[in-house]
């Protein structure tokens, strides 16, 4: 298996910086945000590079005798969103990213299946979590409708940059669990639509990654490592659908995530928390989590994300490091 880190913990440093942390957690690769929720900070270029193949090389230089190479590109967002300010721009970010990975080498683009509203004319997504109702399946008529034929457009443009775009299984988005990737391929005839397998958000919706990656084999393209702790004093109350979010002011610092948009600050008493590796699965899960992508692609790369708020930056990414690289030489690698 190869390991590497999403780069959007090191955006606060140069490339070259964050390939040196990189390097020094003994890992071997970066998966470079080009667009969608984050800007693309470590490829500001990203534009240039997918029609300039002399761009494309001058950015691969960069990593020469730096120890670590091109892991993909990651471009989460909602390019479905019924305001074009935000789902227009998220959408040609992943066309951008598509055209950029081939100029680059790369032939997987990270990004999210979208949300769109919930019926024409609508400003804003609507997550339908249980469609216990007429009214909330008539939603997601909609929004399939709304979806498929982006993703076939999608589809077709990968296809033809020899890219295969991995769909992260995140809530809030019509697309986050194994049914729904089925639901989606079946649809519109995908060849080159799979699975970013987040071993996170499967967690905390007490789904299984190692199930995950068995049942849908081959439709795993890419993989992070993330963990969850679930918070079992707060959760036996409020569930893992817990709301307690709080607004962050505009003096306030906050992550901007497209128009007017902005990430919310996590509850306090929250369910459940992204922690690094270990403190939510031991070294044995991890190693069985490898050995299950393994069985699908032994090539294929395992990225750390690192959102743990009770540890620091690069302190994250060593302790993450320290469990993944053993989990990984459990498996003979």
């Amino acid at each position: 298996m190869k390991l590497g880190v999403y780069n959007a913990i090191l955006h606060d440093r140069p490339l070259r910086a964050a390939l040196d942390v990189i390097a020094s957690c003994g890992l071997e690769g970066i998966e470079v945000n080009s667009g969608g929720f984050l800007p693309p900070v470590h490829i500001p270029d990203i534009a240039e590079i997918a029609v300039d193949r002399d761009a494309a090389r001058r950015y691969l230089a960069q990593f020469d005798g730096t120890g670590v190479t091109l892991a993909g590109l990651n471009c989460n967002g909602n390019p479905l969103h019924p305001n074009p300010v935000i789902g227009e721009k998220h959408a040609e970010d992943i066309r951008t990213s598509i055209r950029a990975a081939e100029a680059l080498g790369q032939n997987r683009v990270v990004t999210m299946s979208g949300l769109p509203g919930g019926e024409p004319g609508a400003t804003r997504p609507n997550w339908i979590v249980n469609a216990w109702n007429s009214a909330a399946l008539d939603v997601l008529d909609h929004q399939w409708e709304v979806a498929a034929p982006f993703w076939a457009e999608i589809d077709a443009l990968a296809g033809n940059h020899g890219v295969k775009v991995a769909l992260e299984l995140h809530p809030q988005n019509l697309v986050f669990n194994a049914r729904d990737v089925r639901k989606l391929v079946d649809l519109i005839g995908a060849r080159n639509i799979g699975v970013e397998l987040d071993a996170s958000h499967l967690f905390w919706q007490q789904a299984d990654p190692i199930a995950v990656a068995r049942d849908l084999g081959p439709l795993v393209y890419h993989a992070a490592a993330k963990d969850v702790r679930i918070n079992h004093e707060h959760a036996r109350l409020n569930g893992v659908l817990d709301n307690g979010f709080r607004r962050l002011r505009e003096d306030e610092d906050r992550t901007n995530l497209g128009g007017d948009e902005w990430a919310n600050e996590w509850p306090k008493d929250s369910s459940w928390d992204f922690v690094a590796l270990g403190k939510g699965h031991d070294v044995d899960y991890w190693a069985e989590f490898i050995a299950a992508l393994q069985d699908i692609d032994p090539d294929m790369w395992l990225n750390i994300e690192h959102e743990d708020v009770e540890l620091g930056r690069v302190e994250g990414l060593e302790i993450a490091a320290e469990v993944l690289l053993e989990a990984n030489a459990r498996n003979g690698r």
